[in-house]
This record gives structure tokens, C-alpha cells and sequence, in this order.
């Protein structure tokens, strides 16, 4: 007999003045481990939408979207830099009153989730790291360029626009993969969707000139690693065009005693590999019971 898939909440939160769109699965026991699900560019909380019915009778996983992505608003002239990210995601986990959690850490979600854990590290019970990056040896020519540019230089802002168009979109998602027949198009055409409503692309460019602040903070989270030295999984696509496997491996310096697998596939690893992570996880999460 099959698994019968969770109940899961799709809902708004008012959140000083943002209307934060989240998913919740509500897991058969209520003493379940909680984990909050942090998306990456350009995606939101859909990317997590398998693993969730998957993974949601027997945990509590939550994900929100953040201010700029999916189905959240924002009012106008909210400042989009990962530090307002996080204050949003800060404010939402207050809101729904959690306080031990372990946390889904993947592109975007890193530099958000290793704020948090500055902020409260007493939230945090574990780390499940996809293909999130910590450390400069982690980022690949490609995002080391990228990450360089500056509003003042010529051509700066019309080459980020190049990454925000469907081909630009589909590539991050096929990239990478061993069998792109894999990769379902609805995630990237409904990013696409997103992507192409009024003022995203304009809180995407603002993100991206503002990346280089998750860069200078490196240093703070490897400290944040050693002293604190929490439970961590780290799965990874080894052909990430952004973050190669040199990131994945770099944890180990500052978590020795972190479970690292590779994975033969690139930047969206659930995608194709969702038969290998979601079990991982599920052993990571039932040892933190």
C-alpha cells in the first residue's frame, strides 16, 4: 500500500507589511520534527511541492515564499537586499511561533537561513544543505563574474536581465543534468510566470547587485559552523554551473563530522535526484527526534 500523501495548508501571513505566501504539511504526529524549506533564484516554495508530499505525513515542513518570489507581496518600495530577506523570514518564523527547527538550505536559502542562524542560534536544530554556498572556493568563475558586477558598470544590469528570460530560467534548471528528460517544465515556466509579473525583475536585478554582501559574510558563517557545529547533510549537484562540488566539500573544514553526498546532476538537484534526498532526509529528520 502506498504512502497516502500529507494535508498541506497553503496560506498568507501578514508579516510588517508583507503578504508571505507559505506551504505546511501537517504530519501525522504533532510532536514531529519541523523543517523550514528555503528556496533558491528563481524559484519559491513549488520547488518543494514533491518533497513535501513526500515527506509531510512524517514531518512538519514549511516553506515559505520570500518577498520578490511566487505568490508573495510586497508593498512598494520595499528595499530587496538579503538582509530585508531575512528580516521577513525572521518576522514569519516569529509569527508562527517556532523556535526549534532544522533548516533546508539551498542557493538563496543559504544566505538567508546563515542569517537567521546568527541572529537566533538556538532555533536551529540541523542543517540539510543543497547546493548552498558558504565559501568562496564554493563559487565557479561564472558566479565569481556575476557576483563582480556593479549598477555603475556599463552592460552590468542587462546582463543579470539575460538571466532572468525563459532560456536563461530553463537552463539553471536543465544544467548540469545527466538526462534533462527529467526535469519536469513546470518548474521553470511557472518561475518563468513569476519572473515576468510587474516589478519582479527589478527586485531580481536589486538581489543581485546586493550578492556580494552574502560573500563578504562568508567568514561570519564559518565561525557560526565551528562553534556551534550543528548536525548536517549536505547533498549537492556536482555539476552546478553557480556552486560547484569544491563548496559542498569545503563544509567538511568547519563540520568534520557533516554527511556529504554528490550527486550526478547540477543546480536543481531535487528535480532529478528528489528518489535520493527525500530519504536522506527523512533518516537526518527522524534522528533529530
Amino acid at each position: 500500500m502506498s504512502t497516502p500523501l500529507p494535508r498541506v495548508h497553503h496560506r498568507h501571513l501578514d508579516v510588517n507589511g508583507v503578504n508571505v505566501f507559505y506551504r505546511e504539511s501537517v504530519p501525522d504526529a504533532a510532536d514531529a520534527p519541523t523543517l523550514l524549506l528555503l528556496h533558491g533564484f528563481p524559484s519559491g516554495s513549488h520547488q518543494f511541492r514533491r518533497l513535501i508530499d513526500t515527506l509531510g505525513s512524517k514531518y512538519r515542513l514549511i516553506a515559505p515564499d520570500y518577498p520578490g518570489f511566487g505568490q508573495t507581496e510586497a508593498p512598494a518600495g520595499f528595499a530587496y537586499t538579503f538582509d530585508r530577506l531575512a528580516d521577513i523570514t525572521e518576522g514569519f518564523i516569529q509569527r508562527l511561533g517556532l523556535d526549534r527547527f532544522a533548516m533546508y538550505l539551498f542557493d538563496f536559502g543559504a544566505p538567508i537561513g546563515f542569517r537567521l542562524a546568527l541572529r537566533h542560534p538556538e532555533w536551529i536544530t540541523g542543517l540539510v544543505i543543497q547546493n548552498g554556498n558558504a565559501y568562496e572556493t564554493g563559487l565557479s568563475d561564472q558566479a565569481r563574474g556575476f557576483i563582480g558586477l556593479r549598477p555603475e558598470d556599463e552592460g552590468a544590469e542587462d546582463t543579470i536581465r539575460g538571466l532572468l528570460t525563459l532560456q536563461g530560467t530553463r537552463g539553471q534548471y536543465e544544467g548540469g543534468t545527466a538526462d534533462p528528460s527529467l526535469i519536469a517544465p513546470e518548474g521553470w515556466l511557472l518561475d518563468q510566470h513569476f519572473l515576468d509579473l510587474p516589478g519582479r525583475k527589478e527586485a531580481q536585478i536589486a538581489l543581485a547587485f546586493d550578492y556580494k554582501s552574502n560573500v563578504e559574510q562568508y567568514p561570519d558563517w564559518q565561525a557560526w559552523l565551528r562553534k556551534y557545529t550543528p548536525p548536517a547533510l549536505i547533498v549537492w549537484g556536482e555539476h552546478d554551473m553557480f556552486f560547484p562540488e569544491s563548496g559542498a566539500r569545503a563544509y567538511l573544514a568547519d563540520l568534520p563530522g557533516a554527511e556529504l553526498h554528490l550527486l550526478d546532476t547540477g543546480h536543481f538537484a531535487l528535480e532529478d535526484h528528489l528518489h535520493v534526498i527525500a530519504p536522506l532526509i527523512d533518516r537526518f529528520l527522524n534522528e533529530r527526534r
